[in-house]
């Protein structure tokens, strides 16, 4: 367990920023209800937002997610595991393909695909096992855009629903892309790169007017 609770170059947990916003966020005298208290300060804390420039190496670094106030899934699953880690707590970053079936028609000729790949999760070690938790959604995007919210309870794991409020297909996991215990940001952008080419062609710009979750 020791490199899941360490310092890493974006799992910062060290950084002052980051060691403070643990330690205020942080709750209960059990170390379930300790992890939900961080799980939910992060998920509602930092606003969820995809349309970042992936080049710079800072959109997947815990404290400097902190800092912009704004994240997408990777940089909000590395800001949980640093708070995680710096109240004491093992975790490590995991990631998974997923099809988002509500994508919409623009974003997704835009992107060139509903396909996301790299989308980021945190996985927990609570109580003698890993438990996934997925910080992504913060419950106000969640609420504009009728999408369940992913509740966390520190005992199942927390991952996209299938279907959203209405009952329409939701998120689809496609593939397992393993976990680690710091952000393979190299093999990330790679991956984004060859995912999505027409993107980068016009892009990121050319994407904002189209999101939708």
């Amino acid at each position: 367990m020791k490199e899941y609770l360490q310092p890493g170059r974006f799992v910062d947990s060290a950084h002052p920023a980051v060691v403070a916003f643990s330690r205020k966020h942080v709750s209960g005298s059990s170390e379930r209800e300790r992890v939900v208290s961080l799980y939910y300060a992060v998920r509602d804390g930092v606003r969820y937002n995809p349309f970042l420039d992936f080049t710079k190496p800072e959109v997947f670094q815990a404290s400097a997610v902190l800092e912009a106030d704004q994240g997408f899934c990777i940089g909000k699953a590395s800001l949980l595991a640093a708070t995680a880690r710096a109240a004491g707590i093992p975790a490590r970053v995991g990631f998974a393909d997923v099809k988002n079936h509500l994508t919409s028609p623009r974003l997704a000729e835009t992107m060139g695909s509903d396909l996301f790949v790299y989308h980021g999760y945190t996985d927990l070690y609570v109580d003698g096992k890993w438990v996934k938790a997925t910080p992504a959604f913060n419950l106000e995007l969640c609420t504009r855009f009728r999408v369940k919210p992913l509740e966390f309870d520190g005992r199942e794991d927390s991952i996209f629903h299938p279907f959203d409020q209405d009952n329409r297909r939701h998120m689809e996991y496609l593939r397992d892309r393993g976990t680690y215990a710091d952000v393979p940001v190299d093999a990330i952008q790679e991956a984004f790169r060859e995912a999505y080419p027409r993107f980068y062609r016009l892009g990121q710009d050319a994407a904002k007017e189209t999101f939708a979750p």
